[in-house]
């Protein structure tokens, strides 16, 4: 057959990419049209996303790549991170720019919501772990503060819904994205309409709910005329939480493994047929997202590399620039098995200067504080290593079966040293890859979309075929035992 392309726009909490992917009928071929950079913007007392500045750069790439290729593409599908939204009025205009997920109006609003309805009566609804980043906490706080743009809202639209509205005109909530929001009930998959109303929160500004694979529509014609593309390319619904796309795009993904989407975020969990709520699963805050065709994303949120990029960040503040490779081989320098931290302390959750915090932290726990630079980066990864062995454990009482393996996608399974550490840590061999998961979980869905693949199972088989993927083998020692048991008690275990 003749080669197919499609657009895929990935937009992540640090970077957004726009990306040509020619399927030939076996296999995908990824091709960067644009890249820009991604992050908060502080302005006053708040941290924002800069939405206009993303949909300019969104157009930059769709001209891009009218500039490259003579034929218009098959399908266009976008996905970014989860929780955030935006706000429009009654005539679809933008009330604000989006707040990020991080801004500290959230701090203490868990329980003052719970005031309202108790946690127990949320999870049993929803099935979602419970973050103040979550989109139930961040709207009781605009209410709980009294800010009048809630008042003023007609429409609530998840950030990837944004645009998808920009690009189309039509106003919906794909199904993945609307999931990490902690409004959703996770049994009937339909807005928590009830735990709203009880949270005294509008239910009105909800939009209706479609499944991933859903065409939303053309694009606009101005949108065309805009970027040069030619014709009106169907904007596909694909999994709009980038966790989702990337869960879809795992190649030998079953019920005897666990994956790791790795990034910013590690998203750590298995897939599942229905929602696992119960006593356990709310005693380890684990939560259940929606995947694609009709699967459960059963997961733990862990910080990941959040914390040396802060890191990073701070250390080229002060005049010190080190590549991620510079940071990796003073990590190997570094004594093993030194200080831990919990990833996911509410001390690291915060832009900032993570270096403090992170030797505040372990001073605070009675632990020496890393002394070099080599010592801070090892200390992150064995912590997040011994992170994902409380967390496979806790996978597999939930499952009620051993995991074998454990698969890692996304930007960090490049990062060698920790998928290594991973598997010294759980006892699991390590399989990585793909490192493109979202754009190609992004991409596949189109593909299914518009008839190019039959199903969930094909679209893995074509990503397995485009793809090398690298194992790690466990090296067993026994201060790995040691190690998780301090770990242990720095997390109140």
């Amino acid at each position: 057959m003749s080669t197919v392309n499609f657009i895929a726009v990935d937009l992540g909490a640090s970077n957004g990419r726009v990306l040509l992917a020619r399927w030939d009928g076996a296999r995908f071929e990824l091709h960067e049209l644009h890249r820009f950079t991604n992050g908060p913007v502080a302005v006053l007392d708040r941290l924002y996303w800069n939405a206009l500045g993303l949909w300019s750069e969104i157009k930059t790439g769709l001209a891009r790549y009218a500039a490259s290729e003579r034929t218009v593409p098959a399908a266009i599908g976008l996905d970014t991170w989860g929780v955030d939204f935006a706000l429009l009025d009654r005539a679809g205009r933008l009330l604000g720019n989006p707040v990020h997920y991080r801004d500290p109006r959230n701090n203490g609003m868990e329980a003052r919501l719970f005031g309202s309805v108790p946690s127990d009566d949320i999870f049993a609804i929803t099935g979602i772990q419970f973050m103040q980043i979550n989109t139930l906490v961040q709207l009781f706080a605009m209410r709980h503060t009294a800010d009048p743009q809630l008042d003023a809202a007609a429409t609530l639209l998840m950030i990837p819904d944004l645009f998808h509205y920009w690009l189309t005109g039509r106003i919906a909530a794909e199904y993945t994205i609307a999931s990490t929001s902690q409004m959703l009930h996770a049994a009937e998959r339909r807005w928590a309409t009830g735990l709203l109303a009880r949270a005294q929160l509008p239910t009105h500004i909800l939009p209706p709910i479609v499944p991933p694979g859903t065409v939303l529509g053309p694009l606009l014609p101005t949108v065309v005329a805009e970027t040069g593309l030619g014709g009106p390319a169907p904007v596909i619904a694909t999994g709009a939480h980038d966790t989702a796309s990337a869960v879809a795009a795992i190649p030998g993904l079953d019920t005897t493994g666990a994956y790791i989407s790795s990034g910013t975020w590690s998203l750590m969990g298995v897939e599942t047929a229905q929602p696992v709520i119960n006593a356990t699963a709310r005693a380890y805050n684990f939560t259940n997202e929606g995947g694609i065709a009709g699967t459960i994303r059963l997961l733990k949120n862990i910080a990941g590399l959040w914390l040396l990029q802060e890191s990073r960040r701070q250390w080229a503040r002060g005049g010190q620039e080190y590549s991620w490779a510079d940071l990796m081989a003073l990590a190997e320098q570094a004594p093993a098995f030194g200080p831990l931290i919990n990833p996911d302390a509410p001390d690291f959750l915060q832009p900032g200067n993570m270096v403090d915090a992170i030797v505040a932290y372990c001073r605070r726990t009675g632990q020496a504080a890393p002394q070099s630079v080599g010592a801070v980066v090892r200390c992150c990864l064995e912590s997040l290593a011994l992170r994902y062995r409380w967390c496979l454990a806790a996978l597999e009482e939930l499952v009620g079966h051993r995991l074998e393996t454990i698969r890692i996608v996304g930007g960090g399974s490049q990062n060698r040293l920790l998928c290594q550490l991973a598997a010294d840590a759980t006892g699991r061999p390590v399989i990585t890859g793909p490192v493109e998961a979202t754009a190609l979980g992004n991409v596949m869905v189109q593909a299914i979309a518009t008839g190019h693949l039959g199903s969930l199972a094909e679209g893995r088989a074509a990503v397995a075929a485009s793809i090398t993927q690298e194992e790690f083998t466990p090296r067993p020692h026994p201060a790995w035992d040691d190690a998780y048991a301090r770990f242990r008690r720095l997390i109140g275990e």
